[in-house]
């Protein structure tokens, strides 16, 4: 496990989607393991592969209080969201200094590939949804300040460069 160096907005890959996982194999299992090293040392509570450089559909997710329960996702999808949304303040460390209230929706129901290579559902609620949110949100070469209007994410993304 090795802490890996997050990629900084503007870089072009956090604009781009990812590719899906074919199979879980080693290097799958070694790009998980040093997600959740980078997460831990953010700290954080999700990563995509994707932020640090690695154009697959992975992430990692723990909202636990005592952390050590991450979830490894391959190519996670969304199966349900709940209507009642919920607010939280977001943030990357892609774009660090900055962060933005976020409405999502409060639950989800999630699928994706765990790390013994099976298809699994999981239902997510509050932090666990939102970050399995933004998460895939970087998956699809999005990021969290998308969700704003285009005078806030500009302003946004303005104060960013201030505090580069």
């Amino acid at each position: 496990m090795s802490v890996r160096t997050i990629l900084r907005w503007p870089d072009k890959r956090l604009r781009t989607a990812a590719e899906p996982v074919a199979e879980i194999t080693d290097e799958v299992c070694a790009h998980w393991d040093d997600m959740i090293a980078t997460m831990e040392a953010m700290p954080g509570v999700g990563l995509a592969a994707p932020q640090i450089g690695v154009m697959l559909r992975l992430a990692v997710v723990d909202a636990s209080e005592a952390r050590g329960q991450a979830i490894r996702m391959a190519n996670p999808e969304i199966l349900h969201a709940s209507i009642q949304p919920r607010e939280h303040d977001e943030a990357s460390p892609c774009l660090p200094g900055v962060s933005a209230v976020i409405a999502r929706p409060r639950a989800v129901t999630v699928r994706f590939l765990n790390a013994d290579g099976e298809t699994e559902e999981r239902d997510l609620v509050g932090l666990w949804a939102t970050s399995v949110q933004h998460q895939i949100d970087h998956l699809n070469g999005r990021m969290y300040f998308d969700h704003l209007s285009k005078i806030k994410r500009d302003m946004l993304i303005r104060r960013a460069r201030k505090r580069g």
